[in-house]
């Protein structure tokens, strides 16, 4: 499964969220998009499931534009873990995963009862077997996340997509989510705001910024290994939409492009909230920045 994004610009309301952005994803590569809360990461990712169609550009899956897909199919291809996608009413956790398999099933067909070998295989994954009759509402939070990939798994989709999945997670829990994902080998788009995590498990990475990807890459070439301090936050633009503000940023290729963020031109500094100095695993405790190369003098 190949994912490709190109010249993707989206806007909702006659607002421009996104614009012209390039993405790919290869066979059993897992790549992060990271940037400031409201850079359009998650706008960008829905339209990969069809949940928002592109004002401009394409998104094919396979070589297939999305738009030419029915929903169906979409979801046989792609698979999604959502922020906030726990159920309104209180499932058990084989019938959460069973919804899975919803875009194989005929119409009245049910994949619970024990009985699918296919949601067998996915708790066991996850390692959530013995808790397949328990109400999701009693379950910890990162045994919830697992329980949302077992979900996933059970799609049995070559690509699958993951909106910020260790948000409200503890270090460890997160950790063990993303090693879990690692371990998949499958095609990953990955939506982070920690740059640690972002850093231990992305081959690559892109970075969004105002609606605009500025940067992409390898971690090691995106991200820079000393901190950067926040600074005072300057006056507002007065400009509006996609790539407005004070900074002129250029796309960066290479992944040392000009990064801009939050309350700063000159860098952005980015942890889950709550998370700040996280340390990446195996390696001395480090705070990870956006490389800031060149930087945008101050008016």
């Amino acid at each position: 499964m190949r994912l490709a994004l190109s010249g993707v610009s989206v806007r909702i309301d006659s607002t421009p969220i996104v614009a012209e952005c390039d993405l790919t994803v290869e066979e059993g590569e897992r790549v992060g998009l990271v940037g400031p809360n409201g850079s359009g990461k998650t706008s960008l990712l829905r339209t990969v499931y069809r949940a928002l169609d592109p004002f401009a550009g394409s998104v094919a899956l396979s070589g297939d534009d999305v738009t030419t897909l029915s929903q169906r199919e979409v979801a046989r291809r792609a698979a999604l873990v959502a922020q906030d996608s726990t159920p309104d009413f209180d499932f058990t956790v084989e019938e959460v995963v069973a919804m899975g398999r919803g875009p194989w099933l005929r119409a009245f067909e049910s994949a619970t009862g024990g009985g699918d070998a296919t949601i067998t295989a996915a708790l066991e994954r996850v390692r959530l077997s013995d808790h397949r009759t328990r109400r999701l509402s009693t379950l910890s939070g990162g045994e919830r996340q697992r329980a949302l990939v077992a979900r996933a798994l059970a799609q049995e989709s070559p690509l699958l997509l993951l909106d910020e999945p260790t948000n409200h997670l503890d270090v460890h829990a997160a950790l063990e989510l993303l090693e879990l994902v690692k371990d998949l080998g499958r095609a990953t788009l990955c939506v982070l705001h920690d740059l640690n995590l972002a850093a231990a498990y992305c081959d690559r990475i892109y970075v969004l910024h105002r609606g605009r990807i500025v940067a992409d890459g390898p971690p090691a070439e995106v991200l820079d290994p000393e901190p950067a301090l926040p600074r005072p936050q300057r006056p507002a633009a007065t400009r509006t939409g996609v790539g407005a503000g004070p900074a002129a940023h250029r796309r960066g290729r290479t992944g040392r492009g000009v990064l801009a963020g939050r309350a700063t031109h000159r860098g952005i500094v980015h942890h889950a909230p709550g998370d700040e100095g996280t340390a990446v695993p195996h390696r001395r405790p480090r705070t990870v920045s956006a490389r800031r190369d060149h930087r945008v003098p101050r008016r």
